[in-house]
């Protein structure tokens, strides 16, 4: 039997023992509302969703195929919409996730307006944001499965058994709009305390799975562009048993921490690590500097250095007191901050890579995995990648390489609309639409993301319908580019009043009233014009 049809048979016997006062009560409508309200609160989320990912985890180590992906959301509503959309296409949301990226709360988000990737916005927006997200996700599930009783009570009205039958085990097999988030904690927002405090409040909002990064926090940009400023391990470490306490705490024993290095794009460090015998996790650290040896005579005032091997070493100091280190270092230094990672409590991976290329990112997998075999990452497939280049450019030097001929191409113009046709271009394309499949195969990404999606189609589709509708297209823009669009594809927004939760209300009105609800459903209702 159903925990649906459990509370029926529970309500009424509580009704039973209530005596003639809950005459009114109807078992059946305290069991529906139960339904619409699975999940009480966050951490019911957390604890929900975090069982999820461990099973996702444990699925993609035995078989590489089965990945999981995610797009990054700036709003409740546009997670809400992209969890509607793959149950409507994919009829399951098994291993579809929602990311939630502290760059979007920073130019979405914030009360400054918008801002860049740099960790200047509240932090209680981004615990906010998943509040929402998860607000919206569970009002999703009471939409549907409104619907849902609603054609149940048709169903019966009309004494179709079959219909009824069919309707009560989609009610008793609901799939919950819940899926895990992956959350961004940027750098900490601070010291690990603060690091502690927020991710408890990402926590309790329903956050089964925090990632943070290995930059400094308070010069944290975003992880691509310049600037990049990491930390020692042992500073990152501390943070990253912060937000295990914080889970711990809570009871959330199986939450995920995904730990992002930077160092692939990041030449610059604030502090020397401490380092009490040669070859430790500091003096690892210390050895990828870009250092100058001196001698004792040539110390200054101020100056700073290391002991190695006899030797005085110097670090090069930049004008902006920050220290730099050597070139060509970066995927040394990724391979140690993952491995460091993994051993001290992390449990996914994060390596921000400034183009999309399977062979480098296997590369440092691979050397990964010879001290950690079950290592797995998150990847970001980003917008700031110009991927139609990346790709092309790939394909052309691959073809270089075979000897084959490229006499129709210019490699410094493969943007070109020119080439959007050509043999070279398609064969781009194919590799850009397998590139996560492949990926996940050859290079141990567990799950593929893409960061920014939502704020870039917003754009488009904003600037599509202005440029029709504040000229000569006028309402047509909107009626053919939209309205028409969301009839055609069966868009559940076009009837945006039930989405917003009319019939929901107007339902629990008639529980409330009976025959005296003040309903808005009617038939001068102008959403039956959607029927």
């Amino acid at each position: 039997m159903s925990a649906y049809q459990d509370d029926v048979k529970a309500v009424a016997a509580l009704k039973e023992t209530a005596g003639n006062s809950w005459s009114a009560i109807n078992p059946e409508y305290v069991a529906r509302m139960r339904a619409q309200n699975r999940f009480k609160t966050g951490l019911d989320i957390a604890k929900y969703t975090a069982a999820i990912m461990r099973k996702d985890m444990a699925e993609y180590d035995a078989d590489s195929s089965l990945y999981t992906q995610s797009l990054g959301c700036w709003h409740g509503f546009i997670g809400q919409q992209k969890l509607i959309s793959i149950k409507k296409h994919l009829k399951t949301t098994n291993k579809r996730y929602l990311y939630l990226s502290g760059w979007m709360v920073a130019a979405l988000r914030s009360e400054f307006g918008p801002l860049p990737d740099q960790s200047m916005h509240e932090k209680t927006a981004v615990a906010a944001l998943i509040e929402e997200l998860y607000t919206f996700l569970r009002q999703a599930d009471a939409r549907e499965l409104d619907l849902l009783f609603s054609a149940l009570d048709t169903a019966r009205a009309a004494d179709d058994q079959a219909k009824a039958a069919e309707i009560q085990s989609q009610i008793d097999n609901f799939e919950t709009h819940v899926v895990p988030i992956i959350a961004d904690i940027d750098a900490g927002f601070g010291n690990p305390e603060a690091t502690y405090l927020l991710a408890k409040k990402m926590i309790e909002a329903g956050a089964c799975c925090i990632q943070i990064e290995n930059q400094v926090s308070d010069e944290k940009q975003c992880g691509h562009q310049d600037g990049k400023v990491t930390v020692p391990h042992a500073d990152f470490l501390a943070k990253i048993n912060a937000v295990r306490y914080a889970f711990l705490e809570l009871g959330v024993d199986d939450g995920v921490i995904v730990a992002r290095t930077d160092s692939l794009g990041a030449g610059l460090t604030k502090q020397i690590a401490v380092t009490n015998e040669p070859g430790d996790l500091g003096d690892q650290y210390n050895a990828f500097l870009d250092c100058e040896e001196i001698s004792e005579a040539d110390l200054a005032n101020g100056d700073l250095v290391i002991k190695r091997e006899g030797k005085l070493l110097r670090p090069k100091r930049l004008p902006s007191n920050l220290f730099q280190f050597r070139k060509g270092t970066g995927e040394d230094r990724c391979v140690l901050d993952c491995i460091t990672s993994l051993q001290n409590g992390a449990d996914l991976l994060w390596i921000e890579t400034e183009k999309p290329h399977i062979g480098q990112i296997k590369g440092m997998v691979d050397r990964i995995r010879q001290v950690v075999p079950n290592a797995k990452l998150v990847y970001n497939n980003s917008p700031s990648f110009n991927w139609t280049l990346n790709f092309r450019q790939q394909v052309y030097d691959a073809m270089v390489a075979e000897g084959k001929d490229v006499s129709a191409y210019d490699r410094a113009r493969l943007m070109s609309a020119e080439y959007d046709d050509s043999d070279l271009a398609k064969l781009a394309d194919e590799r850009i639409r397998t590139f996560q499949r492949d990926a996940s195969a050859q290079a141990g990404i567990f799950h593929h993301l893409i960061t920014l999606p939502t704020y870039h189609t917003a754009a488009l589709s904003t600037d599509n319908l202005a440029k029709g509708y504040f000229a000569e297209d006028g309402m047509l823009a909107y009626v053919k580019g939209v309205q028409r669009q969301e009839i055609r594809q069966g868009i559940a927004c076009v009837k945006h009043q039930n989405m917003a939760g009319s019939d929901i209300g107007d339902n629990h009105k008639e529980y409330f009233a009976g025959e005296a609800a003040l309903k808005a459903s009617g038939k001068d209702n102008t959403m039956n014009q959607f029927h």
